[in-house]
């Protein structure tokens, strides 16, 4: 049960392709992904760390592979993860032959920076005979010479051009399995990049304001950015870049796909900020109900506003509601139905049963 959106989302139509078992592109559900921030060749702490960002809901992980000993590592980690891996490659055409053959599921490369011709064509080849899709990732900080020359400082111009150049390249070779990134930490300048680059392709879009910062005003960017691009219907795939735990990325990236209507997981909280009429502890009852919640993965509306004034009409919406009431006697709502009064000193552990019941029902029909 949930509010129907005030109007959907009509997404750009772009080709689909593979990245491992996960589709991108098309009319595919938008993918959220992340990176490893741990040594790659430290294989215990990446498969840890893979794990755990999986199991927070990302789609596809990256990995750096920056040198041979990555590479090798990356053969390994593959085996013990069930997510696609993407091999973050720079530079050396080596590391991506050597990530394709050891099982990547896709090759993040900005092919103007390999170097020869020779090389581009010794890496489509590894990307071809393994099933190894590629991303080509131009970035504001690293563009090629004679564009920044050409146009005097990064400008969404410049970054589609080098874009254009770099699918040219793959396609000149008949590889067509790509997707592709115009990142930058400036949210204007990634907006108007990414709508730039989708009226000139129909490639799948990785969206991404890069090196966006710490948690709070690197959410804020990238939720602005991503945000807008994603209601305009831009994009297939992101990832939010923070200074912090990539778990945390994933978690952002989840809720802004969720405030969107874009994805449905796991339990959505809709909870008022609290104030003097609240009838029981609004803010910490909602960070103890997330804890407590985070195992469920099947999508339940859930409703915590601490008065009256607001409570019925939120909880008539949402699958299960609880409203405060006086004297620590609160209205629990089932299915947007009254159904009996709860103290609040119960009211944690039944709404929490009563979710995991909603989530069973809604599993097993």
């Amino acid at each position: 049960m949930s509010i129907r959106p005030f109007r959907d989302i009509k997404r750009r139509k772009t080709k689909e392709i593979n990245v491992g078992k996960v589709k991108v592109g098309a009319n595919n559900p938008i993918t959220v992904q992340s990176m490893t921030n741990t040594l790659t060749t430290d294989v215990k702490a990446t498969i840890n760390q893979i794990n755990e960002i999986h199991n927070e809901g990302a789609d596809i992980v990256r990995v750096s592979c920056p040198d041979e000993s990555s590479t090798k590592a990356l053969k390994e980690i593959i085996k013990s993860v069930e997510v696609p891996i993407v091999a973050d490659i720079h530079f050396h055409y080596k590391r991506a032959i050597e990530a394709a053959v050891n099982g990547a599921s896709c090759l993040r490369i900005n092919p103007g920076n390999i170097g020869s011709a020779h090389k581009i064509k010794e890496i489509i080849k590894a990307a071809r005979d393994n099933n190894c899709s590629i991303r080509v990732g131009v970035n504001a900080g690293s563009l090629e010479k004679d564009i920044l020359d050409k146009y005097k400082e990064p400008c969404p111009e410049a970054l589609v051009e080098s874009a254009l150049r770099n699918i040219k390249i793959l396609e000149d070779e008949d590889f067509y399995n790509l997707k592709i990134s115009v990142k930058s930490s400036d949210v204007f300048l990634s907006i108007e990049a990414y709508r730039q680059l989708s009226k000139a392709t129909d490639y799948p879009l990785h969206l991404g304001i890069t090196e966006a910062g710490s948690f709070i005003p690197g959410s804020i960017k990238s939720s602005i950015g991503i945000g807008l691009l994603l209601l305009e219907g831009i994009g297939d795939t992101i990832r939010i870049s923070l200074s912090d735990n990539p778990v945390e990325e994933v978690k952002i990236g989840n809720e802004i796909l969720k405030s969107l209507n874009l994805r449905e997981r796991g339990v959505k909280i809709i909870s008022c900020p609290s104030c003097a009429r609240q009838g029981f502890e609004v803010i910490e009852t909602v960070k103890i109900l997330e804890e407590k919640l985070s195992h469920i993965k099947t999508p339940i509306t859930l409703s915590v506003i601490g008065c009256v004034v607001n409570g019925p009409g939120e909880a008539a919406m949402t699958d299960v509601g609880i409203t405060g009431g006086n004297k620590g006697s609160n209205m629990l709502y089932l299915s947007g139905v009254q159904s009996e009064k709860v103290m609040t000193k119960d009211m944690i552990n039944k709404i929490v049963l009563e979710v995991e019941k909603k989530a069973s029902e809604l599993k097993n029909n």
